[in-house]
């Protein structure tokens, strides 16, 4: 399988790993196990620490770990700077990042404030673009970035609100950016995942009910886990899907589909 995924040696940046059960650790683990070159990046001190422990308790080593805060455009570039300037060529990202302030999660969403409502499409939408632009440059044998998206990008799920609205605005950006960087040979693709665990998902009022409802309605009859999302991801990052751009992958035991 590894001969397949062509991915041992390859530098991949992952972005957004916030615990051991985040869909962002996930990817890591995953590719840790294959072989690639695992970049890491961290938005504050407590975010570095967190990670240090994870990977500690697992035995593994980054190739890099750098500070980016995704609300600023000169941290983006100094991270990718630093980055270049240790490895060189990178050959796929994973933007696992998005958050929205937690009242504009609970009240309604006509109530979105319009400082809410710029700030969850900051972090959550345009970091991808932002990361996009300082990635490119690194990406010089091609390559592949993966964002992580939501079906509430589509359908109105309760307590999603404006993270909905602006999962909805990363995936238009993967087309876009999927047009102006296929010449490049580089690939932008979003993974739709279900319902998991994790620490962003605990912050949706109605996440339980959520995880109850896909049980009853998913084709599979259950929901996914951490690994199927990051199998998934290691698929979209390798060779195997080469001739793949510009797609949103969903990876929920077929909820999307169902009336």
């Amino acid at each position: 399988m590894e001969d397949l995924l062509k991915l041992k040696g390859k530098n991949i940046v992952v972005m957004g790993v916030a615990n051991e059960r985040s869909l962002a650790w996930g990817v890591a683990n995953a590719l840790f196990k294959v072989g690639a070159n695992v970049i890491f990046t961290y938005r504050k001190e407590r975010s570095l620490a967190k990670l240090e422990k994870v990977l500690e308790s697992n035995g593994y080593e980054a190739r890099l770990i750098v500070q980016c805060d995704v609300n600023e455009d000169e941290s983006i570039h100094e991270a990718f700077n630093k980055i270049g300037a240790e490895v060189g060529t990178i050959h796929g990202v994973v933007h696992s990042l998005a958050f929205a302030h937690a009242v504009d999660l609970k009240n309604d969403f006509v109530e979105t404030t319009r400082s809410g409502y710029a700030f969850a499409q900051d972090t959550s939408a345009y970091s991808l673009i932002a990361t996009a632009k300082e990635a490119r440059p690194l990406m010089t044998e091609g390559g592949t970035i993966v964002t992580m998206s939501y079906l509430g990008a589509e359908r109105v799920l309760e307590g999603y609100n404006v993270m909905g609205v602006a999962k909805a605005a990363l995936e238009a950006s993967v087309r876009y950016l999927a047009s102006d960087l296929g010449k490049d040979n580089i690939r932008v693709n979003a993974i739709s995942a279900g319902a998991v665990r994790t620490l962003s998902a605990k912050g949706v009022p109605s996440f339980n009910t959520i995880l109850g409802k896909i049980e009853e309605v998913a084709p599979l009859k259950r929901n996914v886990t951490q690994e199927e999302v990051a199998d998934m991801t290691i698929a979209v990052l390798s060779d195997l899907s080469r001739g793949v751009t510009g797609e949103v992958i969903y990876v929920d035991g077929g909820y999307h589909i169902m009336g």
